[in-house]
């Protein structure tokens, strides 16, 4: 190869000072300016004595050249000779075309420094924040909760990294979450998967790091990179919640996440709510009343004062709150025998309004003996249930099912979905029919032979878009609902459904439960990202082992309309070997937010319980 001319040298050299950007062009501005003034001011001092006299030598020909070159106006008033105006002249014009460039180039710089900003790509400097990485309609029910937790703590601050742009996101949250109170949002633009851009969050100083499934194909990939880069990454690591949408990607994400990072199984969780409540209608209510802020949320708590007592001594024991169970050894048990008793190292776990109102009550309130009742409860046969519509979720929501069922109970699937209760094996209980329906067709349904059936259940579709999978489910509820009032039948309905807002429309259905399944995912992130200990407490409640929430009838536990305080309820329903931990009243099922669900409620404050209330208790099957 030839060796490089001092041309291509130099032209080499200068296009590489050129690439550094707006200092360097402002340099080469400067450089070309002195140049100028000095090469003119030569000029006048050699072609001009005179002029030059008058300008008083060197000092003040530069001076005058300076001006000239950096304020062309000033050649208007010049005097002298031709050469000396026509050399003020050219400076004037040389540093016309300087300022231009300069002008240009800092507005150019400035735009760039603004495009910058604008795209969040500056570092944050916050410390003990909570940081988001990733994408979804999750991340406003996570942020609005985490305000809400944050309410009454100054300088709290959530920062979120996602591969959008910075403006879009903020806009998007102003729609969604609106005012954030004194919590600070921060949004970045960049890849969660990248180490360069996960510096940005400043992540050694945060206090806990939540990864969201992005939307869009395969979202478990996107999450099981993302734990391996911060797994991998050097410095402090706080804690990390993950949400994992496939059940058969769970062990990759341990994997690559390493045993301190706590995983939600959206496809599990949100399968198991649906079953419950589908048996026992207001389940969901109950546990999205749990797991938001906005009202009684669970603790864990050591009170030394109660070792000793056995556990079913111990449910009247605070006034302001209501005692569910407890952590063992780091083992939690919801709703224990009602002999156990309890250790000094054991923690108590409470549902409570807030921590700083857990205190024990001024002596052991008394139970209204005259108005307890003990009617056992009557397990089902077996029973007859059919699902509507399917999804990616049907098989997992089949297997549950499956735990739940008498034997010989029967379960039909009615879609034109193609995958329709495909590669279900292995049932007990359950024998599973797949039948060819159009969901949203009310001769179809007819068809079914609805009348047959204990609980129905439907699904969002899969094969379509959030929006419109959520119509379509509103058309099958508002069929299945005249369906039922035509002809007289009664069997519960459960419906699935995406997005929050759709829940005020789908009351005219006056369906028995709607499980909005992206909401209790979200909602389980935020609560595990203020404390994950809560991880096992929860992990309890939505397995199919040990106890679960159960809205029962009210006058299992006590007479029917008889006023009677909740300590009288938790007696009755300690009796049986359950923990009650609040009530719904059927006359307000369908008013917003709480849908009649009350829980913790004053233990001396007197109810009266009709016939069609419940009474919300931890049991067994």
């Amino acid at each position: 190869m030839s060796k490089a001319t001092f041309r291509e040298r130099s032209r080499y050299w200068f296009d590489n000072t050129m690439s550094r950007g707006t200092g360097a062009l402002i340099g080469w501005l400067a450089a070309i300016s002195v140049a100028l003034i000095v090469v003119v001011s030569a000029l006048v001092l050699w072609l001009t004595p005179v002029e030059a006299d008058k300008h008083h030598g060197v000092a003040g020909v530069l001076w005058a050249t300076l001006m000239r070159t950096l304020s062309p106006g000033k050649v208007a008033s010049d005097t002298g000779s031709a050469p000396f105006i026509a050399l003020m002249f050219a400076a004037s014009l040389g540093g016309l075309i300087i300022v231009s460039a300069l002008v240009g180039v800092l507005a150019n710089g400035f735009k760039e420094r603004f495009e910058r900003l604008r795209k969040g790509r500056s570092r944050i400097i916050e410390r003990g924040h909570i940081v988001i990485l990733g994408w979804s309609d999750q991340v406003f029910t996570i942020v609005k909760e985490l305000v809400e937790a944050h309410a009454s703590r100054r300088g709290s601050t959530i920062a979120i990294l996602a591969d959008l742009d910075k403006v879009a996101m903020e806009d998007a949250l102003r729609t969604h979450v609106g005012d954030t109170g004194r919590t600070r949002v921060v949004c970045r633009t960049g890849r969660p998967v990248e180490p360069a851009d996960l510096d940005l969050m400043n992540l050694d100083a945060a206090r806990s790091v939540v990864v969201l499934s992005p939307q869009g194909e395969d979202p478990d990939a996107h999450v099981i990179k993302t734990l391996l880069a911060l797994d991998k990454r050097a410095g402090d690591h706080p804690p990390v919640v993950a949400a994992i949408a496939s059940t058969g990607n769970m062990a990759a994400a341990r994997l690559a996440g390493g045993p301190d990072v706590h995983l939600v199984d959206s496809d599990d969780t949100a399968s198991r709510l649906i079953v419950q409540s589908s048996r026992q209608s207001g389940t969901s209510v109950v546990c999205m009343d749990l797991l938001d802020f906005s009202g009684d949320e669970i603790y864990l708590r050591s009170d030394p004062s109660l070792a000793g007592t056995e556990y079913g001594r111990a449910l009247s024991a605070y006034q302001t709150a209501t005692v569910i169970g407890l952590r063992r050894k780091g083992r939690v048990m919801l709703n224990p025998p009602m002999d156990t008793v309890i250790a000094a190292d054991d923690e108590i776990i409470v549902i409570a309004p807030d921590d700083s109102m857990i205190h024990l009550a001024d002596g052991t309130p008394k139970a209204h003996e005259d108005a307890i009742v003990l009617i056992e409860h009557d397990e089902p046969g077996p029973e007859r249930t059919l699902v509507l519509n399917w999804n990616g979720r049907g098989r997992q929501i089949i297997r549950c099912l499956d735990g739940y069922a008498a034997p010989g109970s029967v379960l039909d699937v009615a879609s034109d979905h193609p995958d329709a209760a495909t590669g279900v094996e292995g049932l007990v209980n359950l024998t599973v029919n797949v039948k060819d329906c159009e969901t949203t067709d009310r001769y179809a349904l007819e068809s079914l032979g609805l009348g047959v059936y204990q609980h129905v259940i439907v699904l969002s579709d899969d094969r379509y878009d959030a929006a419109h999978a959520d119509t379509r489910t509103l058309m099958t509820l508002l069929q299945l609902r005249d369906t039922q009032t035509t002809l007289g039948e009664r069997y519960s309905i459960v419906s699935e459904m995406h997005d929050e807002n759709n829940r005020a429309l789908a009351e005219v259905t006056r369906a028995d439960d709607i499980v909005i399944s992206d909401t209790v995912i979200g909602l389980l992130l935020a609560q595990l990202t203020e404390n994950q200990h809560l991880a096992e407490v929860f992990g309890y409640l939505f397995d199919s082992r040990g106890s679960e929430i159960y809205p029962r009838p009210a006058n299992l536990y006590v007479r029917a309309g008889a006023p009677v305080s909740f300590t009288t309820v938790i007696e009755a329903a300690r009796r049986r070997g359950e923990t009650a931990i609040g009530y719904r009243l059927a006359d307000r099922v369908n008013e917003a937010p709480h849908f009649g669900v009350v829980l913790n409620p004053d233990k001396s404050r007197l109810v009266r319980l009709g016939p069609d209330d419940s009474v919300i208790v931890l049991a067994e099957h």
